[in-house]
């Protein structure tokens, strides 16, 4: 199982065009060569979080300017996870057939379950679309927001939060626990049989009994439960870094090669990780391996190759 970090998609400094996510998957998937060349057979899941917010604005302004509907947030989990996928797909077979390398790939878009009363939907935390100057909704500004949220029970309207960083508010969301994946039986099988899947795109769609809900998951939980749930032996998540560190960008910086379990989750009490960038992934890291992973490995693509790669997590 592979997780794609967001720039394996969109990188800093870049709009987010056709020809410059295409490049960037591309680039990401020939690192996954080496891989494909030991006969692994593999799973990606991959992250979504600027496309969504791209999406959201699209949707703001087709309301605003022509009156079309604007579609709530698992609808656009479902719209992302199936571009990134075409993305994915797309450049996947430009490096198979580089490579000269007979396999294929397959998508699939993927709904994942959430409990409904998950603490998560009573603290909405995870900022989503564009900023605003003040509360839509308020003082006469309704910022283009949608009236058709798919928001849970004892939510009955969208939640803001001001950005720390003096940019506006922000609309939040909840991020619940992924607790199963939907036809996760059928993401075993094919990968099993050779195909390379593309799955829980974005965390999954969230839903609650099938039914879509106002959330996002984080994909690596998300990935890591997908891991499990088909008898995964290793478990890679891709970042931006090589390798995780203590004391990040300290004088005492140390990148580390192995950790246990106890040793993660030791620094993750330690607060050495932050939120919003290594910690979520050492989290992940830590359910692949309680539960029955040999190992995840924490890198970036373009380590692959080097078979001391990265940080490894092991029980």
């Amino acid at each position: 199982m592979i997780a794609f970090g967001g720039n394996a998609l969109l990188r800093a400094g870049q709009k987010g065009t056709f020809p410059e996510q295409l490049e960037n998957v591309e680039r990401t998937c020939e690192n996954l060569v080496p891989l494909l060349e030991k006969g692994y057979n593999l799973v990606i899941g991959h992250g979504n979080g600027p496309q969504v917010g791209n999406g959201l604005l699209r949707h703001q302004a087709g309301e605003k300017e022509y009156g079309l509907p604007a579609q709530p947030m698992d609808f656009c989990g479902a719209e992302t996870q199936g571009s990134i996928a075409y993305l994915i797909e797309s450049g996947m077979d430009r490096v198979l057939a580089k490579h000269a390398l007979d396999r294929k790939v397959v998508s699939l878009v993927t709904r994942v379950e959430v409990k409904a009363d998950d603490p998560a939907f009573r603290n909405p935390t995870k900022p989503v679309g564009p900023y605003y100057k003040e509360i839509p909704g308020q003082a006469g500004n309704d910022g283009g927001q949608a009236g058709n949220d798919n928001v849970m029970a004892g939510s009955d309207r969208p939640s803001y939060r001001e950005d720390p960083k003096g940019r506006g508010w922000r609309k939040v969301v909840a991020s619940p626990v992924p607790i199963g994946i939907r036809n996760v039986e059928l993401v075993g099988r094919l990968a099993r049989e050779g195909y390379i899947v593309v799955t829980v795109g974005g965390g999954g769609i969230p839903v609650v009994k099938g039914q879509g809900v106002e959330a996002v998951i984080d994909k690596d939980l998300a990935s890591a439960l997908c891991a499990n749930s088909i008898g995964a032996d290793e478990f890679y998540i891709l970042t931006d870094v090589p390798k995780v560190y203590i004391n990040f960008r300290k004088e005492n910086e140390q990148a580390l090669d192995t950790l246990t379990v106890a040793q993660a989750q030791q620094y993750l009490a330690e607060g050495q990780f932050a939120e919003g960038s290594m910690a979520p992934k050492v989290r992940a890291a830590i359910l692949f391996v309680q539960n029955g992973g040999k190992e995840c490995i924490i890198t970036e693509a373009g380590e692959l190759g080097n078979p001391s790669c990265g940080t490894r997590i092991v029980k």
